[in-house]
């Protein structure tokens, strides 16, 4: 950090060739050097280069990153300016104190919640922006005075502290200014990747472990169990309030709390209790007596402990006497939810960060990889996931706004977003709806199942109808076979700061059409997304799909189906039946997944992977895997995975760092996708030796008749018309495909039916 101006009412700092921050005292000489809510640490890698000179009464500050004008009086727009340099035009890249951008111009990040949000909603700015500025406001942010959440102090009134990140179109290097400035993201833990089942539900300890019977039986796996708020007593005396605050288990449902928990561990299930914390501790808890006389109150009068986020003591207290001793019963992370509000008796201290910051501390305390699951409380949540997205709506407008509200979050650096998978509330029941909801689930963040109190809403899947049942068991099933590749990006997102979710934009941010499908995300380093959010032709059976297909060549995970995008990418319409959403792989890409027999529920380290291979170019993805445990004491594994696609070959291993945390030996299958031949099976391989696998076998050519008689087959559309477009298809299949495709128009098909037929013709 180098400070380039400073005068009684103002100081101007550069952190970075593209990071500046600009004070302004009222009051003179108040200037924030401490942390805040937001900012934990200003020096992002020592003195800056800068050639600073005399400008007016104030100075022009001259980076590689930027052009910066500042008069030395109080801030206006003529006399306090910036210009990007490089990247971006000249006429739309200049930023002036007080003018409003451009609308649509600075991308959007996130919101606290979707509660009662039925399709999109506003979303608080991002810290990119594609004319190449955006503004971080700190000004309203408490100074921290202390380690403690509650040692804050509010700043100077009328206090101006803003950052200005001038980093162009590179997004990616934004966000890493923007990390070192609030803080890392954290490892998640492993199991935050597998399936979360959750459902507002007054279930009893026989009720939870049938059903996790049932769901063993079906071969669904999970990894998380989320008990809402009736794992708690909640029919209380009216004299105490509502029953929505709770800490002692409902003896009529959990008669032994801890043989329940532990039965969970021993099924490799971790476990989340509901929290609504507003009403403080209350006369009838265990836990009463001991939390009074933490506070100073008589536990003999019965009088509440008040929820009060401002006190240490009373923090404390509830730490120590409910939260931690129920951690050490067997609950591994709270799940904090509403009501408490968003004011405390500390103005401009909300609750929720708070709550956020002290439960993330506190787990981590004890010894465990810290988690808490809760809202989203502003820029700098990204350093307390995981993000409950609030009770979703049931409907297509909901699902449809997803995707990108997920990737969006990127642009403020969030990117472990939890959504009520299936939906919370309202709607109606819609099999379809359902099952897509799922397959979002899968390629999300975090895939929880959830569902509201209603007898009728819980998102079980043998309740949609075989069909549904089946498809949502494969989606859950996938979702743990994923979990190797999960594990690679969530250390990528805590190292690099790339979340796992990623906008088009952010590697194509010169490209129109990559803001153009804004459900469109990159998921980890080598997937693309687009997930199915309409509804299914009628007639033909199949939901449209648009999307911009960056350039490369890709491989369609679910079918196998190549797309060439050529140097520039290209637009690309598909369409898919129930059982398929659209999910690419790029040329090269090396995908670890967990095979079909070790899929159960936990996210145990495998004795046996799958590796499947994309053909066409080299690649390398390199296996991370550890312990889960914290960072202090983490014992770590890395297996690199290197394709060297002109010599037909992939190197597995040797396994480098703590290798104790591993299965010793280990089989590997080995997949080509684009390619003709066998899976190649590789057996008990010493985890610490190298093995390479020989990839034969020439290009595989699409089975493109097939796949379009099945699309034929399924539509509902005239007999006749099928036989006209086959025999179009069987005489002209050999030759030019334009040809072909301009006879298809001509026979007037329906939109979906003809958009398919063209999707398979023109893929490869």
């Amino acid at each position: 950090m180098r400070i380039v101006h400073e005068s009684d009412h103002a100081r101007l700092s550069v952190l970075s060739p593209q990071l500046v921050r600009f004070e302004w005292s009222p009051g003179g000489r108040r200037f924030t050097d401490t942390p805040t809510q937001v900012v934990l640490d200003r020096d992002l890698g020592g003195d800056v280069e800068a050639d600073v000179a005399p400008w007016r009464d104030g100075v022009h500050v001259r980076t590689t990153g930027v052009d910066l004008y500042y008069d030395g009086a109080e801030p206006t727009p003529s006399g306090l300016f910036l210009q990007v340099r490089g990247g971006v035009t000249s006429y739309h890249s200049t930023w002036r104190y007080g003018v409003p951008p451009r609308p649509g111009r600075v991308l959007d990040g996130t919101a606290r919640t979707l509660d009662e949000v039925d399709g999109r909603c506003d979303l608080e700015p991002g810290v990119v922006s594609r004319d190449g500025f955006a503004v971080l406001d700190d000004s309203t942010s408490l100074a921290r005075t202390g380690p403690g959440v509650t040692q804050v102090a509010q700043r100077e009134p009328g206090a101006v502290d803003l950052y200005v990140f001038a980093h162009g179109l590179d997004y990616r290097a934004a966000l890493r200014d923007f990390h070192a400035l609030t803080g890392p993201v954290p490892r998640v833990p492993r199991f935050v990747l597998g399936n979360w089942w959750s459902r507002y539900h007054p279930y009893s300890e026989e009720d939870y472990l049938r059903l996790l019977d049932r769901f063993a039986a079906d071969r669904v796996p999970f990894a998380v169990a989320v008990l809402d708020m009736d794992w708690h007593v909640t029919d209380v005396d009216p004299s105490h309030g509502s029953g929505w605050t709770g800490y002692t288990w409902d003896p009529a449902l959990f008669p032994d709390p801890g043989r329940f928990l532990a039965e969970l561990h021993r099924r490799g299930l971790r476990v989340t209790l509901n929290d609504h914390p507003a009403d403080g501790v209350r006369a009838f808890e265990d836990a009463y007596p001991a939390v009074a006389e933490a506070v100073g109150v008589d536990p003999a009068s019965g009088a509440a402990v008040a929820f009060d986020a401002t006190s240490e003591t009373f923090l404390s207290a509830f730490f120590e006497h409910v939260a931690h001793p129920m951690e050490r019963t067997g609950v591994d992370f709270w799940w904090i939810d509403w009501q408490q509000g968003e004011h405390s008796a500390v103005p401009g201290l909300d609750p929720l960060w708070v709550l956020n910051e002290r439960h993330f501390a506190e787990l981590g305390s004890t010894g465990r990889r810290p988690l808490v699951f809760s809202r989203y409380a502003g820029p700098g949540s990204h350093r307390t996931p995981v993000g409950f997205s609030g009770d979703t709506v049931i409907s297509w407008a909901s699902l449809r706004f997803q995707p990108e509200f997920t990737a969006s979050a990127a642009n403020i650096g969030y990117g472990w977003w939890s959504h009520d998978i299936g939906g919370h509330w309202g709607g109606r029941k819609d099999v379809e709806l359902a099952v897509r909801w799922v397959q979002l689930g899968v390629w999300s963040p975090v895939n929880r199942l959830h569902a509201t109190a209603s007898p009728f809403q819980g998102k079980e899947p043998w309740r949609f109808g075989p069909e549904a049942a089946a498809l949502m068991g494969d989606a859950l099933r996938l979702r743990h076979r994923l979990v190797p590749y999960l594990a690679t990006m969530a250390e990528r997102a805590s190292v690099e700061g790339i979340p796992l979710a990623e906008p088009v934009y952010h590697r194509f941010p010169g490209r129109a059409e990559a803001y153009a499908h804004r459900a469109t995300y990159f998921f980890g380093a080598d997937l693309l997304c687009a997930p199915v959010v309409e509804p299914r032709d009628p007639r033909v059976g199949l939901a449209r799909v648009d999307l911009w297909l960056p350039p490369g060549t890709w491989f369609d995970l679910e079918t196998g189906r190549r797309y060439e995008a050529g140097a520039e990418g290209r637009p690309l319409t598909a369409w898919r039946d129930l059982a398929h959403t659209v999910v690419l792989a790029r040329a090269g890409t090396v995908l670890p997944m967990v095979t079909e027999e070790e899929v159960a529920d936990g996210v145990e380290l495998p004795t046996h992977l799958e590796l499947r291979v994309f053909a066409d170019a080299d690649g390398e993805h390199v296996l991370v895997e550890d312990d889960d445990g914290p960072a202090a004491t983490r014992r770590l594994a890395r297996t690199p995975l290197r394709l060297d696609w002109a010599a037909r070959s992939l190197t597995v291993g040797p396994a480098e760092g703590d290798l104790g945390v591993l299965p010793a030996v280990r089989t590997w299958t080995v997949r080509v996708v684009g390619a003709e031949g066998e899976p190649v099976v590789v057996r008990d391989v010493p985890v610490g030796e190298q093995v390479t696998v020989s990839l034969e076998g020439p290009p595989s050519a699409p089975p493109v008749l097939e796949e379009c008689f099945a699309l034929l087959d399924a539509a509902e559309v005239e007999h006749g018309t099928k036989d006209e477009v086959w025999g179009l298809l069987t005489r002209g299949v050999d030759g030019p495909r334009g040809a072909l495709v301009s006879e298809l128009l001509a026979a007037r098909l329906d939109e979906a039916l003809l958009g398919a037929l063209t999707e398979v013709l023109t893929a490869s």
